[in-house]
């Protein structure tokens, strides 16, 4: 008798938790410049996905043990940590707390341990996605600020700039250790090296924008968003660049971690305009974000094109173990 195939995702590499990420960032960016109903569109587009991901992650964590423990040990598996806390982010904004708090503890038990996970079999020339080792952190740094200026508490708000400062730390770590040659023949997830820093911005406005920091240290953190937001801007536009002089139009499954920091460029542009009262950020911040969302559908389009594809259906084959750098199978994925 024939095995009858898995569920669509079963084949899916860690990598494609970035579509959730993607996903939800552009919801928060959508709410920041007043597009509500696209924003909660998003919203319940990134929570299906985050269902769906976390079904299979806890299933391969009961079920296939091996196999998670060779995903837990890639850069990508911190996509669980981010896509978590974005989703929580947006939750928290929309008023409901105890979701997003619930989100805040899940991401905050997860990220120790897929982090000291990854830590462990870091080398020399990293693609894009070391840089999650940041994104992650500073995703909890985001969610913690954002609740903590809802009312769930000031600790939550001081946690926020100890996991910034922390997210900072890794940045650079990650930075020593990419490949920059990734610029030029990454599959997409060199983009992180660019959302990295713009998360950071993120992070940082919420801090500036609260009430617990006052004086020397206020103007310390409005400063430094400036300083992370000009370094995410600037990697955007390298990597824009490098888009149009060395073209890769085909569909991966990290063009999901491109999308992301197209979104992040633009909800840190729309964010510090509004905390650091700076004019033209968020003329700016608009006109990347429907960048950001001209990707997301683009990059959608493409997933679709290859699951109607013939011989594209899931499920068929035992999941391949991935590189324990990239996350990726042994041989390429669509």
């Amino acid at each position: 008798m024939t095995r009858p195939p898995g569920p669509w995702w079963a084949d899916l590499p860690p990598a494609a938790g970035a579509a959730v990420m993607a996903t939800g960032i552009i919801s928060v960016g959508l709410h920041l410049a007043g597009h509500e109903t696209l924003s909660l569109v998003a919203l319940a587009l990134a929570a299906a996905g985050w269902l769906v991901f976390a079904v299979d992650f806890a299933l391969c964590f009961l079920r296939d043990r091996p196999r998670w423990r060779a995903e837990a040990d890639t850069p990508p598996a911190l996509t669980a940590v981010a896509a978590t806390a974005v989703l929580g982010t947006r939750l928290s904004v929309l008023g409901r707390q105890t979701l997003a708090l619930t989100l805040l503890a899940l991401a905050a038990v997860l990220w120790p341990v897929l982090l000291c996970s990854v830590l462990r079999h870091w080398r020399r020339r990293m693609p894009g996605g070391a840089f999650l080792v940041c994104v992650a952190t500073q995703s909890l740094a985001v969610l913690a600020a954002t609740s903590a200026a809802a009312g769930q508490g000031d600790w939550l708000g001081r946690a926020a700039l100890v996991l910034f400062c922390l997210g900072v730390l890794l940045y650079a770590e990650a930075l020593l250790r990419f490949d920059f040659r990734q610029v030029w023949t990454g599959a997409g997830d060199q983009w992180i090296a660019g959302g990295a820093p713009a998360i950071s911005a993120l992070a940082c406005s919420k801090l500036t924008a609260s009430p617990l920091w006052t004086g020397g240290a206020h103007h310390a953190l409005r400063t430094a968003t400036l300083v992370l937001l000009g370094l995410g801007l600037a990697w955007y536009a390298v990597l824009l660049a490098a888009e149009v002089a060395r073209p890769r139009p085909h569909y991966d499954v990290r063009r999901w971690a491109t999308v992301f920091p197209l979104g992040m460029a633009a909800a840190a542009t729309l964010a510090t305009g509004a905390s650091a009262h700076v004019r033209g950020l968020r003329t700016l911040g608009e006109v990347l974000l429907w960048v950001a969302v001209a990707a997301w559908v683009l990059t959608l389009a493409g997933f679709l094109m290859t699951r109607a594809a013939p011989g594209a259906r899931a499920g068929t084959a035992p999941r391949a173990s991935p590189d324990r750098v990239t996350g990726e199978g042994p041989t390429p994925r669509r």
